[in-house]
């Protein structure tokens, strides 16, 4: 009887271990897939969450992109030709005592050759004309601050103003003169006789860089107006000063007798010099449309009567 109760008893020992065997392999394998489970998910989380940041990159690309081509239109549509439409006028910058090219008439209204062809263009572009009268080594600086839309002052086109600037084509080429008091016509007509001598110019021009660049041994005077430095010349004070052809021309011919041209020359090396407007940089379309009616005024001939329309009438109010 004993013997059976202990088999009995081992026997249920023995199916204890086996069930708590299985019990344990079963919570093993559960720990194992509970983990690759939470794994898996986590690795799609992770994917999610890359995914989102990459959408957001491509969106917020995508928005740049589309923001710099804003941008780039607005620019455009808000470039100096378009501004000069909206506005409807064309502000011009000159100085206006530089006859023939741009100067009063006995009304105060301004004329010239120059103030001509800016009529042209603001006519080409179906805006109003509107003239500053400001000194004329102002001109670049109020162009390029846009202040005024265009230059248009006999403007000869140099490398030295290219670097500032942008220029149109050119509607002018002038010769340079050497104005002096009557009677030193020969005295001064070397470079050797203008050694040492003060020479004039208006300040800020070409005429300048000339003088120290042909006559390296004369002494450059400036002044900021050429009626003045024609009174130098009348006075002695000065040997003479260099100017545009007609200019020179103009004035001699209402000096009273006082001031002849000079019998020096300029090479065609040293002063070959063509005008030309100017205008703020980045403003193709607007020098396009310039050059285009430059075009037009100088193959048809309509820019040279105005150049002797603005000759004849400077020399009738004695400019």
């Amino acid at each position: 009887m004993k013997k059976n109760s202990l088999t009995k008893l081992l026997a249920l020992a023995l199916c204890a271990v086996m069930a708590l065997g299985l019990f344990a392999g079963c919570a093993s394998k559960s720990a194992e897939e509970t983990a690759e489970t939470g794994t898996a998910a986590e690795t799609t989380e992770a994917a999610a969450e890359t995914t989102t940041e990459e959408a957001a990159a491509a969106e917020e690309a995508s928005s740049e992109e589309s923001s710099s081509e804003e941008a780039a239109s607005t620019e455009e549509s808000d470039g100096l030709l378009a501004k000069i439409k909206a506005s409807g006028k064309l502000v011009v910058g000159t100085e206006a005592q530089y006859a023939p090219y741009e100067f009063k008439d006995l009304d105060a209204n301004f004329a010239g050759c120059d103030i001509w062809l800016a009529q042209q263009i603001a006519d080409s572009l179906g805006v109003e004309l509107e003239v500053v009268d400001m000194a004329f080594d102002g001109i670049i600086p109020a162009v390029k601050s846009g202040q005024v839309d265009i230059g248009i002052a006999a403007f000869t086109k140099t490398p030295e103003r290219a670097e500032e600037i942008d220029f149109s084509d050119l509607y002018e080429t002038s010769a340079q003169l050497l104005i002096v008091k009557t009677g030193n016509a020969d005295k001064y007509s070397t470079k050797e006789a203008l050694a040492g001598q003060k020479v004039g110019a208006q300040k800020g021009t070409i005429q300048s860089q000339l003088i120290v660049s042909a006559l390296p041994d004369s002494e450059l005077f400036e002044l900021e107006k050429y009626p003045a430095l024609a009174l130098e010349t009348q006075n002695g004070n000065i040997a003479g000063f260099v100017v545009d052809q007609a200019v020179g021309e103009a004035l001699v011919a209402t000096s009273d007798g006082q001031l002849e041209v000079s019998n020096f020359q300029f090479t065609a090396e040293e002063a070959s010099f063509g005008k030309a407007a100017v205008i703020a940089k980045g403003n193709e379309d607007f020098v396009a449309a310039v050059n285009e009616v430059i075009d037009k005024v100088v193959s048809d001939g309509s820019y040279q009567k105005a150049y002797d329309d603005a000759v004849e009438l400077a020399a009738s109010l004695g400019l």
